[in-house]
């Protein structure tokens, strides 16, 4: 197939466009995506990351009869001034420090109790925990909203630099060697041409997966395919994934949080008290009663681990038992009366097709859809998108003279009718290449004159 013959130019761009706009797409993505697969690496060990850092914890846990999970959250409480019940997480191992999520003002604290003797043995920051911080940095830079807008155009960008990468991979003749198998006797520039080029290849499907499967995540796209959803008339009590930056007592409570929304007011949609008043206390102790009944309730349905069990937000109200596996379809839901009595039960399969598949995509993107294949494939990905990465920074290196950006030279042909369509359909669905598209037409009229490297 000859993408850059002499009559293909009017529809396609020819070779010199593609390798400018796979330049600049690199030269901006590159290091973000060295990030994220550093960071993504080590989320799909979250698990066995964070059971290895709580080790001590749970090894201090003394032997005995453990006391009533009620006492347990109330040793909790009082361990943290002004705090009230945000969520309890099920042991997953007979001998295991009990986790009592509680929320205080703007934040959230982890709890840990020895159910023996109810000595608080250790407490920490929601938001600094191991996974909060790598989950924040993937996706949102620690910055917030504000970083997740930088890596949904990432993201974007990223897939520009694969759709430009296969057209400049095409093959144009000869054999395997150097298009389909890395030719790795060679030395120099040509062994990191081969690496960037062929392992970009191989990984270039999967990561675009990787790449659709986080949108749902980012505050922009993910924001506006919810209101979508919204206005053709789809309603979500719990969303089963998170926009941008979302207040972590919403995350952990599994009540849906509006757009602004604080983790303080989060906090009084829990039933908490913002002043801690005494009435504030006996409210909210009124509206928990019952954890003992639903946590031997908890124990007898035996949801996926981690299990959360949520109370009610008001007196009367319905406790819920939530399965936050990271095997999405595997996760499960009930709710329970402060006498333990089930009256409902969600599944997976009971979701809409929408949110069924963005589960699926989220749980192929975290590692957990199809177990440890799943888990080695993405591992795979990662290191030899890392290495291509790499390879493409030395390439660059290597050619570049020093104090030059040297660019590949802009094409004096104009721009293909069939690259423009395509780029304003990506445009339209991606909205941060879109403005950054429109931003590059804007500075090039203003300065391309001056800097060559706009044009």
């Amino acid at each position: 197939m000859a993408f850059f013959s002499s009559r293909s130019h009017v529809l396609w761009p020819d070779r010199t466009t593609l390798w400018r706009w796979h330049f600049f797409a690199g030269l901006f993505c590159l290091p973000f995506v060295i990030m994220l697969c550093v960071t993504g690496s080590l989320y799909l060990f979250k698990p066995q990351i964070e059971t290895f850092l709580d080790r001590d914890i749970d090894h201090a846990v003394s032997d005995g009869l453990p006391r009533s999970v009620s006492a347990q959250r109330d040793a909790a409480l009082a361990a943290v001034e002004g705090g009230h019940f945000l969520a309890l997480e099920m042991p997953s191992r007979k001998k295991q420090a009990t986790r009592v999520l509680v929320a205080h003002g703007a934040d959230v604290a982890r709890v840990y109790i020895d159910p023996v003797t109810l000595r608080v043995l250790a407490c920490r920051d929601e938001q600094t925990r191991f996974e909060r911080l790598v989950f924040r940095l993937h996706g949102q830079l620690l910055i917030g909203n504000w970083g997740s807008v930088i890596m949904e155009m990432v993201a974007s960008w990223t897939i520009v630099l694969v759709v430009t990468g296969l057209l400049l991979w095409w093959p144009r003749g000869g054999g395997a060697q150097g298009s389909v198998v890395p030719r790795l006797r060679l030395a120099g520039r040509p062994f990191w041409r081969d690496l960037h080029a062929v392992g970009g290849m191989w990984v270039s499907l999967v990561l675009v997966l990787f790449l659709v499967s986080g949108l749902p995540w980012s505050f922009v796209w993910g924001s506006a395919f919810s209101a979508v959803e919204s206005r053709i008339g789809r309603l979500v009590a719990i969303q089963d994934w998170e926009i941008g930056a979302v207040p972590i007592a919403a995350t952990l409570s599994g009540h849906a949080a509006m757009p602004g929304m604080s983790d303080a007011e989060m906090a009084s949609m829990d039933g908490g008290s913002e002043n801690g008043s005494d009435s504030g206390r006996q409210t909210e102790r009124a509206s928990h009663s019952g954890l003992d009944a639903v946590f031997e309730t908890a124990q007898h349905l035996a949801f996926p681990a981690p299990v959360l069990v949520t109370p009610p937000t008001s007196a009367g109200g319905e406790w819920h038992i939530r399965s936050d596996a990271q095997n999405r379809p595997r996760r499960i839901e009930a709710s329970v009366t402060a006498g333990g009595a089930v009256t409902h039960i969600a599944r997976f399969a009971d979701k809409t097709f929408s949110d069924r598949l963005i589960g699926y995509g989220v749980a192929f993107h975290e590692g957990h859809l199809f177990g440890v294949l799943n888990l080695a494939l993405n591992l795979l990905v990662a290191f030899v998108l890392t290495l291509a990465s790499v390879a493409a920074l030395v390439i660059w290196l290597k050619r570049r003279r020093p104090g030059h950006l040297d660019a590949p030279k802009a094409s004096p042909r104009p721009v293909a009718a069939g690259a423009l369509v395509v780029m304003v359909v990506l445009g339209v669905l991606l909205p941060e290449l879109g403005a950054s598209l429109l931003l590059l037409v804007l500075a090039n009229a203003l300065f391309g004159r001056r800097f060559s490297a706009l044009r």
